[in-house]
């Protein structure tokens, strides 16, 4: 009554490859992992220039960690970590939000 289930189009043209293999005697073309990681990522490094930071936060009145990094060009974290780096050295002061959405103005 109940036979063996049709393969799909994929496990066929696999077990197409796998009998191609062992007809030629040869090993199943795959490629090397450890070829495919020998090549080495670039490694990006954006710094965000304070002074350029705080030209933004004074002509905006108040700045956001993500309207920093939109308008500078970084990442969000970069961004915080600049004005997190203000914020201590008392160049810029939270002005309100919450839960790590905080809003920074120049201090004058």
């Amino acid at each position: 009554m109940g036979g063996a289930k049709k393969k799909g189009a994929a496990a066929m043209e696999k077990s197409q490859d796998d009998s191609k293999a062992k007809e030629s005697g040869g090993k199943k073309d795959r490629k090397d992992k450890k070829g495919e990681k020998s090549e080495k990522k670039a490694e990006i490094s954006v710094i965000l220039d304070e002074e350029q930071a705080v030209k933004l936060i004074k002509s905006n009145n108040y700045l956001t960690i993500q309207e920093l990094a939109k308008q500078t060009g970084v990442k969000i974290s970069t961004a915080n970590a600049c004005l997190i780096s203000l914020l201590n050295k008392g160049t810029v002061k939270r002005a309100g939000g919450f839960s790590g959405h905080w809003i920074y103005q120049s201090v004058n």
